[in-house]
């Protein structure tokens, strides 16, 4: 009986180690989505929001001080709150996702890749890209924000 006494702290400690690692591993993951949601931002290939959703999920399981410093971010929070409040992008910045998308694209096919195959698959994330962005609704912003 004394045995049986022992292994169960042990148990207990083996499982917040466990803990701890899942945490941080979830917090790495959330990191790395952070990340790529801010390249996303300049490249247009990369969604932005669903990274950032990602990291904000992430941090909210690992890190509330990250969570509460992303959603009230002046620029990354934006971002997360629109997409939770079914909000739209501004048609200017439609514009602006839009023309970086074909310039990216266009660039890439023209003079880093000469496989046909590739220049057809980036011709067809590009419209389905396109299709995306067109569809989602227009945010309604005062003439003064613009």
């Amino acid at each position: 009986m004394n045995k049986s006494l022992e292994k169960k702290p042990r148990a207990k400690e083996s499982e917040n180690v466990k803990k701890k690692i899942i945490t941080r591993l979830v917090f790495l993951g959330g990191f790395i989505s952070l990340i790529l949601g801010i390249i996303g931002i300049a490249i247009p290939i990369l969604p932005t929001t669903p990274f950032l959703l990602l990291a904000s999920a992430a941090f909210a399981k690992s890190s509330e001080r990250f969570n509460r410093w992303l959603l009230n971010n002046k620029i990354l929070g934006a971002y997360i709150k629109n997409y939770r409040e079914g909000k739209g992008l501004p048609l200017k910045i439609k514009l602006i996702t839009l023309s970086l998308l074909w310039i990216t694209i266009l660039v890439s096919m023209l003079f880093l890749m000469n496989l046909l195959w590739v220049q057809i698959l980036l011709i067809c994330i590009a419209i389905a890209v396109s299709l995306h962005i067109i569809l989602i609704k227009p945010k309604n912003i005062e003439k003064n924000q613009l």
